[in-house]
């Protein structure tokens, strides 16, 4: 018997000192997640086909986050590259000026190919995609709100519906405003709108969580309209779930497809009413255009979304970083839509992730039952436990201890049970 219990002993003194693999719980929740993979090996990027742009005079752009390993592989291991990815056999993609760009199929979400897809950069316009996203659900469109001054604090110069001060909407005219004309004081209003009691910054704060529930990680908005703000960035990735999202509300697919509307008079204010269009190209020239949206800045440069369907089949093309010669942003992105409808059905290099997947995947699993202490053991101090844990060597010391407990119990039951089976007089 006393043989039997140290031996017992023993194996559980080996359990309990097995070190744990390192870095084997970020392994398993990597595993859980279907939307990251951790690449095997950095692949040679293949360099993009490039058109030759004319020199042009342009602000610094802004230095991005650095980038995190798990974010530049949400949808697949071959997205992480800032070069060319395209399906095996693909023809060649036209040559763009755009620094980054993505093809995706808006029904199935595989991704068709792409230059440089989780690589950063600024948003310009294309942004009120997200403030779309984000509020369209959460506004009545027939609601009638009032303008202020401060929904016109806008950049000089900067692009406008003519709003005024006062002025009072329906808000589906904000949102025609914005889509058509790319209104930074109608984003302003509509951030303000949904905001609830912290006004246009909770209406960022919203746009924010709402990318990363898309699994949109490297967007974060700073300004509701896509005006240049510190550390605001996005990718062409996050862009085509961003465009997925609105194109699967039929409200947003409406007033992207609306060639023009007008701007109702504000009599009160001595203000005639007047007509505004749609600014996005591809609506008037390109055959199943679905819509999308066009942006500038002296950061961004030319930014582009646009979506078509052709037989049957849906895609979606964004675009970074662009200049307008030798093509302009919609150009550039209808023949990128081009070349993808021209792939396969099965074509793909990645997908894109569903929303709330990086939410499902990144939530904690719940925590085991606690086991019961034996019946006498002393109580254990958390605090202890947390101090001693902190320490170098600290898992060898608390095995060794558990273990010598472990041997020592099994020698006490084993004289327990020699001493009943002793004659009693």
């Amino acid at each position: 018997m006393r043989v039997r219990a140290f031996s017992v002993a023993v194996v559980v003194l080996a359990i309990v000192a097995t070190p744990a693999t390192p870095g084997m719980a970020a392994v398993t929740d990597r595993a859980a997640m279907s939307s990251v993979s951790t690449p095997t090996a950095a692949p040679v990027a293949v360099p993009c086909p490039k058109a030759v742009a004319p020199k042009v005079t342009r602000s610094p752009r802004p230095t991005p986050p650095p980038s995190d390993p798990e974010h530049q592989v949400v949808g697949g291991d071959l997205l992480a590259t800032p070069g060319l990815v395209v399906p095996p056999g693909a023809p060649v993609p036209p040559k763009v000026t755009a620094t980054s760009w993505l093809v995706a199929d808006l029904d199935t979400g595989a991704v068709l190919g792409g230059c440089g897809p989780h690589e950063y950069a600024t948003p310009a316009s294309v942004q009120k995609l997200l403030l779309a996203a984000t509020m369209l659900p959460r506004l009545d469109p027939q609601q009638v709100i009032r303008v202020t001054r401060e929904d016109l604090d806008i950049a000089p110069g900067s692009s406008a519906v003519g709003l005024l001060p006062g002025g009072r909407y329906r808000v589906e005219t904000l949102w025609l405003g914005l889509l058509l004309q790319s209104g930074n004081e109608a984003a302003n209003a509509l951030a303000r709108l949904g905001g609830g009691p912290d006004g246009a910054a909770g209406g960022v704060r919203a746009m924010n969580e709402y990318a990363r529930h898309l699994g949109a990680l490297q967007t974060h908005a700073v300004t509701p309209s896509g005006l240049d703000g510190p550390g605001q960035f996005t990718s062409a990735y996050d862009l085509a779930l961003i465009a997925r999202a609105c194109f699967a509300d039929p409200t947003f697919r409406r007033y992207a497809l609306t060639e023009r509307t007008r701007i109702p008079a504000q009599r009160g204010l001595g203000a005639r009413g007047f007509q505004i269009q749609n600014e996005n190209q591809l609506v008037y020239r390109y055959p199943g255009a679905l819509g999308g949206k066009t942006g500038f800045t002296d950061y961004a440069r030319h930014t582009y979304v646009g979506a078509a369907e052709r037989d049957g089949r849906r895609l979606v093309v964004t675009l970074l970083g662009a200049e307008p010669r030798p093509q302009r942003g919609w150009e550039q992105g209808a023949a990128l839509l081009d070349w993808g409808f021209r792939l396969p059905r099965e074509a793909g290099v990645g997908r894109l992730v569903e929303p709330g997947e990086w939410d499902v995947a990144r939530t904690p699993a719940p925590p085991s039952p606690a086991v019961p202490a034996p019946a006498g053991a002393p109580p254990v101090s958390s605090t202890t436990s947390a101090a001693v844990d902190d320490r170098p060597g600290a898992g060898l010391f608390v095995a060794l201890t558990v273990g010598v407990s472990a041997i020592a119990l099994a020698v006490v039951a084993a004289r327990r049970v020699r001493a009943s089976r002793r004659p009693r007089g």
